[in-house]
């Protein structure tokens, strides 16, 4: 009897601080899953579209995040299988711990951004936090994958930006460059080239072929 006393009173006081423990979870969970998969390289290119076309407002803000998650979720779904596979269904059957369910959780999330990390990135990061060199990327901990992970996505994201800025650069040189010879100084190359670029980008279906791209840049 008193065992049981003894069992139920630990388990009582186990209580509150597993409650805290998964608020904890829950309120830091939105921000480490934008971190840790393909949202930050799509919104990024998706929002530099919306630059180099140059309405600076169109589409909406709403609009480019929301399309931002459909695409992250079409990317990111054999990685939420594996999850759900190796870890939310055992954890529910009540066959694993919150300390494995968290490891097996954390594992098919890992690869992927293995996969879209450069060495590099994670041997900067790894500096910074004082690991060792020589240390294998799978042993690698999250306090360095995740910042590596982002910084190359930046990049990535930067570098297909500026593949897609190009053509919309060459017409408002050309849009300028037709007003100056014309001798239309007074009026914004802007007024011009916002519609040539807009018909540009319909005839090509561009946000497809963006949203097409950016996918298909994931490894």
């Amino acid at each position: 009897m008193d065992e049981l006393l003894s069992i139920a009173s630990r388990n009582h006081a186990a209580l509150p601080l597993d409650i805290l423990a998964g608020l904890t979870l829950l309120s830091i969970a939105p921000f480490v899953l934008v971190l840790s998969t393909s949202f930050v390289r799509i919104v990024v290119v998706l929002s530099l579209v919306r630059s180099a076309i140059g309405a600076a407002s169109l589409p909406p803000n709403p609009v480019l995040t929301g399309l931002a998650l459909v695409l992250t979720f079409v990317i990111m779904t054999p990685t939420i299988e594996r999850i759900e596979h190796d870890a939310l269904r055992p954890y529910a059957a009540g066959t694993m711990s919150q300390r494995q369910f968290l490891d097996r959780a954390v594992e098919p999330l890992r690869g992927f951004m293995l996969r879209q990390t450069k060495r590099r990135d994670i041997d900067v990061f790894a500096h910074v936090a004082h690991r060792p060199a020589d240390e294998a990327p799978e042993r690698t901990p999250l306090t360095v994958l995740i910042p590596a992970f982002v910084v190359g996505e930046l990049r990535s994201a930067f570098a297909i930006g500026v593949a897609l800025y190009l053509p919309f650069v060459a017409i408002d040189l050309a849009v300028a460059a037709v007003l100056m010879g014309l001798g239309m100084f007074m009026l914004s190359p802007p007024i011009i080239s916002l519609p040539c670029k807009l018909l540009l980008f319909v005839l090509v279906d561009g946000w497809a072929l963006v949203c097409n791209g950016v996918v298909a840049s994931f490894r």
